[in-house]
């Protein structure tokens, strides 16, 4: 019953990130605005950030192993099925824009 709960608790978080993220969206526009981050930040960023998921996995991986007090494990396999589809979905983005690279570059002039 723990492992139904908290994957509904982290399907309403990943919604609730979606819909945030949805009212934060855009028109595109020709010149970015003064004191945005430029792509590479943001890209540098979710790199950092997954990163720092596959690192907090791993300590909680290994503390579970060794036995200390507090590490469920419910919490683990969370944190590690979200480092998995952090990464998974950062391969996804790299993968988009070696495409859009290539489709550039065969572009005729």
């Amino acid at each position: 019953m723990s492992q139904g709960v908290e994957f509904n608790r982290l399907m309403l978080e990943m919604r609730a990130m979606q819909t945030d993220a949805m009212a934060r969206a855009k028109p595109v526009q020709a010149l970015p605005e003064p004191g945005a981050p430029s792509f590479s930040e943001m890209l540098g960023q979710a790199v950092n950030k997954v990163h720092e998921t596959q690192q907090v996995s791993s300590q909680m991986a290994t503390a579970f192993e060794m036995g200390q007090g507090g590490i469920d494990l419910t919490e683990v396999m969370i944190a590690s099925q979200k480092a998995s589809v952090s990464f998974q979905a950062l391969t996804q983005v790299r993968n988009k824009l070696v495409q859009a690279y290539q489709d550039i570059m065969q572009m005729p002039v």
